[in-house]
């Protein structure tokens, strides 16, 4: 079971999220919380494997509350959920090591699938949405950051750098896997061995290290 804590100051969002969780077989929604330091508190005294944050919410915000859990539970992986999709909060929540980036009018599915692949360890973002995110801040990068990203790319096989190019596409694993002949399965391991040699939290900070570097151009 995939254990979740829900956490936003309206009640109603709450029931709503816990509902649509409650529907699936292999999801539990274990706490609540209605802002983030209660959020931090029930991660250090609950087993949790996904934490959904909202961004607007008293007593302290959810970005500031995914630090938080970053230090005092490194293990639960953060959906950031908010109603609005500004790219200095995006920014934020994928560099702080958020497991992915969620608006509050998703779909009910996108919502499941987003909770299975945080705890899967993949950070979710469609791939259309990846590509749009690594565009943008992608763009107006200087020659002094190409040259740090190039630099960390060095540590990479040939096959890897050319897994995290298909990343910094915004490919999805089984997208990745069709375009270079490689089963989903090989790709995802392939993915997290990257991830471990860049040090980043997350595919879509290997993506945006990846379009950095000038890889795939």
């Amino acid at each position: 079971m995939i254990r979740v804590l829900v956490t936003d100051d309206e009640p109603l969002i709450r029931a709503g999220i816990r509902m649509i969780l409650s529907s699936a077989e292999d999801i539990e929604v274990v706490a609540e919380a209605a802002n983030g330091r209660e959020a931090v508190e029930l991660a250090r005294t609950h087993h949790i494997d996904v934490a959904l944050l909202d961004i607007q919410m008293p007593v302290m915000d959810g970005l500031t509350a995914l630090a938080e859990l970053r230090r005092a539970a490194p293990r639960v992986h953060v959906l950031i959920l908010t109603t609005f999709g500004e790219r200095q909060n995006v920014l934020r929540a994928l560099s702080g090591g958020g497991a992915g980036f969620l608006l509050k009018d998703s779909a009910p599915a996108e919502l499941l699938r987003a909770v299975r692949a945080a705890a899967a360890g993949e950070a979710y973002l469609s791939p259309g949405a990846t590509r749009h995110v690594v565009d943008s801040l992608a763009s107006g990068g200087t020659a002094h950051r190409e040259e740090q990203a190039r630099r960390r790319l060095e540590k990479l096989t040939d096959r890897e750098r050319e897994v995290l190019a298909l990343l910094g596409e915004g490919l999805s694993n089984a997208d990745a896997g069709q375009r270079i002949h490689m089963s989903e399965a090989t790709v995802k391991t392939y993915v997290s061995r990257i991830l471990a040699k860049l040090e980043c939290e997350n595919r879509v900070q290997a993506a945006l290290l990846a379009r950095d570097a000038g890889l795939g151009e």
